[in-house]
């Protein structure tokens, strides 16, 4: 196998996911916008020209697609392929939207969208610290519900008050309705957790006021209660390092001693060990690059998704 067909084969492993909406035809190939990167790809087929007889510019195309190495900047598409015509629009920027916003690593391709979400979190944080008075709260369910309700939609009237030429004389429901329910597994317990972290965003962690209490107090760490919350917080691959690190450098007089009786390693400290403990049980995050916790949508999906 030559060096550029080992390349081929390896850019091969990571696919580009997306819905397509065709720019021109360029002799055997077509540029396709990805409506979820806003990236352009110059694409062909295996099969010729023929693959796109049938579509224009305008239609849209739902495949995925993979680099061709020897050719720069060339994509090959893999797999199946569906079109659809103009008129279908709206339905494909809602498409669009979902995936954008359920797998925002598909939007992070694009370097210029990753510098976008970056900054757009930094704004939101810093809206929802002025908002919340800070970037942790430990509160009830419902008063985090009500309290991220009333975040949500102070964030709206914002947005709406920002922009009165596009929004003068348009009807706009929803103000005064819920954006946010927890889910169950959040409902449920006495407090939860928010906390709005500069690289991990806004995460939440059920009962975390009693495991704030445990670092509070460290001969809690002798009721299995607590010894079960931490141990849980350390196993579950739903739950990254942050809580953990926050509570550890809230309270370093006492971080020692809480692992030190959960562990039964005496000579645990936790600036030695601390993070150490943390990729042995949470690996997964330390194997990705961290990413915005909120998508961005592109000019050419945005203009789709109002009827442009």
């Amino acid at each position: 196998m030559t060096a550029v067909d080992r390349e081929t084969l390896l850019g091969w492993r990571d696919p580009v996911e997306g819905i397509f909406e065709i720019q021109r035809k360029e002799g055997d190939a077509v540029v396709l916008l990805n409506l979820v990167d806003d990236l352009e790809y110059h694409t062909y087929s295996n099969v010729g020209r023929t693959a796109f007889r049938g579509v224009s510019k305008g239609c849209f195309l739902h495949t995925c697609l993979v680099p061709v190495h020897s050719a720069g900047g060339a994509w090959l598409v893999s797999g199946a392929m569906s079109s659809y015509p103009k008129s279908s629009a709206a339905e494909i920027a809602q498409a669009a939207l979902h995936l954008a916003t359920s797998q925002p690593e598909l939007v992070f391709r694009n370097p210029e969208k990753l510098e976008q979400g970056w900054q757009r979190m930094r704004e939101d944080r810093a809206a929802f610290v002025e908002f919340c008075g800070g970037d942790e709260l430990v509160l009830p369910p419902a008063e985090a519900e009500d309290l991220l309700n009333g975040y949500y939609r102070h964030r709206q009237e914002a947005a709406v008050a920002g922009q009165p030429d596009r929004t003068r004389g348009r009807r706009l429901p929803g103000l005064d309705l819920p954006f946010f329910e927890l889910p169950r597994e959040l409902a449920e317990p006495d407090t939860i957790g928010i906390i709005y972290d500069e690289v991990d965003g806004l995460n939440f962690y059920a009962d975390y006021g009693m495991l704030r209490d445990l670092f509070a107090a460290p001969a809690l760490a002798g009721h299995r209660q607590h010894q079960d919350l931490l141990r849980a917080y350390l196993r579950e691959e739903s739950i990254a390092p942050l809580p953990i690190r926050r509570l550890a450098a809230a309270h370093p007089e006492t971080a020692d001693a809480v692992f030190r009786k959960l562990l039964r390693k005496p000579g645990f400290t936790w600036s030695e060990h601390g993070e150490a403990l943390l990729c042995r049980r949470k690996p997964w995050y330390y194997a990705n690059k961290p990413r915005p916790g909120v998508s961005v949508i592109g000019d050419r999906l945005s203009a789709l998704a109002v009827g442009r």
